[in-house]
């Protein structure tokens, strides 16, 4: 009789730990999926690492754009061509939402204070436009380039003027003119974006 009084209230403490307080605080969807990028992109989406992008406050638009072009090998990768081959379109969406929401964490990082200033001015003149609030806002497919780690900045300008990654038609131009302004004038504008806090 004790041992099926046992197993009883055994099998109903189970059944307890799936409902109530344990059940509600499980995570959406979203949110379990974002979990697996958070070991390269960092906490939140914010990276810690200076070849990694940080994707906290990423319009899904921009995410799902992103995603769209490492999936059909338009966009260069080193790894996420490979990873993104693994979700689903609704997966990607739900994912979207969860960056969407965190906060951009910015990490001091080292610049050179004359290229900021130079670039500061490169980016009123051609920039800012698209790229709103100093590049601290993602509208528009723009990306949060504001707080963004410098070395990733320089990897991406490289593919971009490289062509191993399409420009914009409206931004090839203005790098056209940035270029003018000298062989640091592209550096500078990435110091600038790399020094926002």
């Amino acid at each position: 009789m004790k041992l099926k009084f046992l197993s009883f209230a055994l099998l109903a403490a189970g059944g307890l730990s799936t409902t109530g307080a344990a059940f509600a605080a499980m995570p959406d969807a979203g949110t379990m999926l974002a979990n697996t990028c958070l070991g390269c992109h960092g906490p939140g989406g914010s990276s810690v690492g200076p070849a990694t992008p940080t994707i906290a406050a990423m319009q899904p638009e921009s995410f799902l754009e992103a995603m769209k072009g490492y999936k059909e090998g338009t966009r260069p990768a080193t790894v996420m061509d490979r990873i993104v081959k693994g979700y689903t379109e609704d997966e990607i969406k739900a994912m979207s939402g969860y960056f969407a929401k965190q906060a951009f964490v910015r990490y001091p990082q080292k610049v050179d204070d004359k290229k900021v200033a130079e670039g500061k001015k490169l980016h009123k003149d051609h920039c800012e436009k698209c790229h709103v609030d100093e590049g601290m806002k993602d509208e528009d497919g723009s990306s949060v380039l504001a707080g963004q780690w410098l070395p990733y900045l320089q990897y991406q300008m490289e593919d971009f003027v490289g062509g191993t990654r399409e420009m914009p038609k409206k931004m090839k131009s203005q790098v056209e003119k940035v270029k003018e302004k000298g062989p640091d004038a592209i550096d500078s504008l990435l110091h600038f974006y790399a020094s926002k806090k």
